[in-house]
């Protein structure tokens, strides 16, 4: 039988490599095994997948590499994204790769295109339930605006937009790093941890995502990607706290005594990620899942002892399979 070929940029990063690992072994509705075809800058790099990934070096800020990368190609996956300071890289890895890649899928006449951009396009919160769009993006980073940018190109190639929050998981050097040094910074409980955060396990996601890809009818346009039932910034803390990867909060303060505790000493995170994690990052993200027929599984927390207990060598369940509509 031929393969259903899903093409994935950023195979190698966060986001990617979880969706390579819920491709693999995958098969379509009509019995189509899934063939992943990993478009990669290095081809020597070690991939989750094994023999069903092909790996093909393609660079997305030099359109030139991506001719015939797509060629064959039922689905693709754009997972590629650049998150730092620098305006000029964040033009050419975001907007510029973006553009180029989807004119190539456009061009190859791809059939299902899932992008992943990012809900940091809403800007600073606080933010409570809202739907898609339920207020206008507004991005205060270069990054947040490129990628807010290259979601143009994305919906006129027809894809399907997801605006993850925030990811946790294996692999996350973002979400436990801020809240461990914010959390030493600032040491009461930030707005009594009464912040409410749209949160996924990264492996949710991958899942998520693969299942978008392999579905017998495309989804298309713009949607949240984060379990739908939020998590409180006290939870979180309070979990990660239990396992030693955060210091536990002595005490409460408001948003003032926040910033003015933080401001007292350096460090990588600023005012900008105290506030994503203090206060309400809340978006409903409960379509996606109905749409897909997946279920979101028990929730981020959940997964972060799950992933407690596999690294002390206690026995947990395993992450729900990948799964199309029943």
């Amino acid at each position: 039988m031929i393969p259903w070929t899903v093409a994935v940029t950023g195979a190698t990063g966060f986001i990617g490599s979880a969706v390579l690992r819920r491709l693999a072994g995958a098969v379509t509705a009509d019995g189509r095994p899934v063939r992943i075809r990993a478009l990669v800058r290095r081809t020597d790099v070690a991939l989750p997948g094994g023999a069903a990934v092909d790996r093909i070096r393609a660079d997305l800020t030099d359109p030139a590499s991506l001719t015939d990368r797509l060629a064959g190609a039922d689905a693709l996956v754009h997972a590629v994204s650049y998150v730092g300071p620098d305006a000029e890289r964040c033009a050419a890895v975001n907007l510029g790769g973006t553009t180029a890649v989807m004119a190539a899928a456009r061009a190859a006449g791809v059939e299902r295109i899932v992008h992943l951009s990012t809900a940091a396009v809403y800007g600073a919160g606080p933010h409570r339930g809202i739907e898609v769009n339920g207020v206008a993006p507004d991005p205060v980073s270069a990054a947040s605006r490129s990628r807010l940018a290259a979601e143009g190109p994305a919906l006129d190639a027809g894809a399907l937009v997801l605006r993850p929050n925030l990811v946790v998981g294996p692999g996350d050097r973002w979400v436990v790093a801020a809240l461990g040094e914010l959390a030493e910074r600032v040491p009461p409980e930030w707005l009594g941890g009464s912040g409410l955060q749209s949160l996924v396990d990264v492996n949710d996601l991958g899942r998520l995502v693969a299942a978008a890809t392999i579905v017998p009818e495309a989804v298309r346009g713009v949607h949240h990607a984060a379990h739908p039932e939020p998590v409180s910034t006290g939870r979180l803390r309070a979990a990660l706290s239990a396992l030693g990867r955060v210091a536990p909060a002595r005490g409460s303060a408001d948003w003032e005594e926040c910033c003015a505790l933080l401001a007292q000493s350096q460090g990588r995170f600023g005012e900008r990620q105290l506030e994503l994690l203090a206060r309400d990052h809340f978006y409903r993200s409960d379509r996606i899942w109905q749409v897909l027929a997946l279920d979101p599984g028990p929730g981020p927390l959940a997964r972060i002892e799950e992933e407690a207990d596999r690294a002390s060598g206690a026995p947990a369940e395993g992450h729900a399979v990948l799964a199309g509509p029943s």
